[in-house]
């Protein structure tokens, strides 16, 4: 699943690269470097894969918590693989 999300990032940004070359044109006309423009589009991947890995960790959470009601199993949800996990989202955004 994380290689597919990864492709679906890859795809996403590509289109919006596609779409948005006449801001890349105006933006360099303006003086931004490559630099600039390659920092805005690393930074967007990353906001979009964060808020994919929050969403991601909520629902899977939700879940965890509806299937221990369901069953009567105790609930253990565990913070630092939460953060691993969005820790992983943002890597597959860079």
């Amino acid at each position: 699943s994380l290689i597919v999300g990864g492709i679906g990032v890859m795809n996403i940004m590509l289109v919006s690269v596609t779409e948005r070359t006449r801001e890349i044109g105006i933006r360099k006309a303006l003086g931004a470097t490559r630099g600039n423009i390659l920092i805005q589009f690393l930074i967007e991947a990353c906001i979009l894969t964060v808020l994919g890995g929050v969403i991601g960790f909520g629902l899977g959470i939700f879940f965890a918590w509806m299937s221990a009601i369901v069953g009567g199993w105790p609930l253990v949800i565990s913070v630092n693989l939460g953060l691993l996990s969005v820790g992983i989202s943002i890597l597959i955004g860079i």
